[in-house]
């Protein structure tokens, strides 16, 4: 089925679940996209069973609380995520028995973005210590680190050759991984007429865009090879400048991104315009939106994590 407008425009939330007391922090999919799993400010991390269509467990990180949360490389049982409390180390969990695997100690300040390797058991992480540090899921000990000169946030590639980081919300900057001592190969101007802090950093599955979130009212893609900005999509609520996930679909046809009202908004990625309002009835902000990469189907949360499926009576 392909992703069109008017499909877009048809998606209803299925499922709500209201297992969090407080908001939830970040959804990640499993690489198959038949697991879904979430972090939130209540020390909780729930797995989905997403053909299921149901939560199938929770884990508690009460000591160390949990922000981000990544799957690792092909994997649907093994998790990494950053720290809300005690220290900034990441930790590499197993899901079948809640145990720690490994640790990953260096960060000396919060994890702003945690990104896995698409392709081997590498990942990088940014923190507020301004340095972007790369692992391998094999040993604790960090593999290479790079100053990008600011406070930076990261992320991989689809072929997981390259790395972007964005640098002071103001700059991104292209590495190649097996060479990124040398220092980026590119670098990007690319600040927003507003002020607002860059959040993250995403590139669409086809490599050609790097879409920019922020915590204000506007997010922005640009060409992935010349830095050229192409869109920047505003129109939606965001008073309190919240960090708000912005993502790809998998297909890199549109963005979408939950707002402060409970409503999803989606963009065009060629033209730039405004296809699908959509309301979610969130009762809270939605901080944090995943497309699934093999399923039509994605998941916005809040304090609730919602499921969302197309409607297809409504085509």
């Amino acid at each position: 089925m392909k992703i069109t407008d008017s499909l877009l425009r048809s998606f209803k939330v299925a499922r709500t679940y209201r297992l969090n007391s407080e908001k939830v922090n970040c959804v990640d999919y499993s690489s198959n996209g038949e697991h879904a799993v979430s972090s939130s400010n209540d020390d909780c991390i729930v797995l989905y069973d997403i053909q299921e269509g149901k939560p199938s467990s929770t884990l508690y990180s009460k000591k160390y609380g949990v922000d981000l949360i990544r799957f690792t490389h092909g994997e649907a049982h093994t998790v990494i995520f950053s720290s809300n409390k005690l220290d900034d180390t990441i930790r590499y969990l197993s899901l079948t028995d809640n145990k720690f695997i490994r640790y990953f100690p260096g960060h000396t300040a919060r994890v702003t973005a945690l990104s896995m390797s698409p392709v081997d058991e590498t990942f990088i992480s940014s923190s507020l210590d301004k340095t972007i540090r790369i692992w391998d899921l094999r040993s604790p000990n960090c593999q290479g680190l790079t100053d990008p000169l600011g406070k930076p946030v990261c992320s991989f590639d689809p072929d997981g050759l390259v790395f972007a980081a964005g640098v002071e919300s103001q700059a991104i900057k292209l590495y190649d991984i097996r060479a990124f001592d040398k220092g980026p190969f590119a670098c990007f101007e690319a600040r927003l007429n507003r002020v607002c802090d860059w959040t993250g950093l995403k590139f669409s599955n086809d490599g050609k865009l790097i879409l920019i979130c922020t915590n204000g009212g506007a997010v922005r893609i640009l060409n992935a090879f010349s830095g050229l900005v192409l869109h920047t999509f505003s129109g939606y609520n965001n008073s309190k400048g919240i960090s708000l996930e912005a993502s790809f679909t998998p297909d890199s046809q549109f963005v979408m991104i939950g707002s402060e009202d409970g409503r999803v908004h989606v963009w065009s990625t060629e033209s730039g315009m405004k296809v699908a309002v959509l309301d979610g009835k969130h009762p809270g902000s939605i901080n944090t939106l995943q497309f699934n990469p093999r399923y039509m189907t994605f998941a916005s949360a809040c304090t609730n994590m919602s499921f969302w499926l197309p409607c297809i009576d409504d085509l």
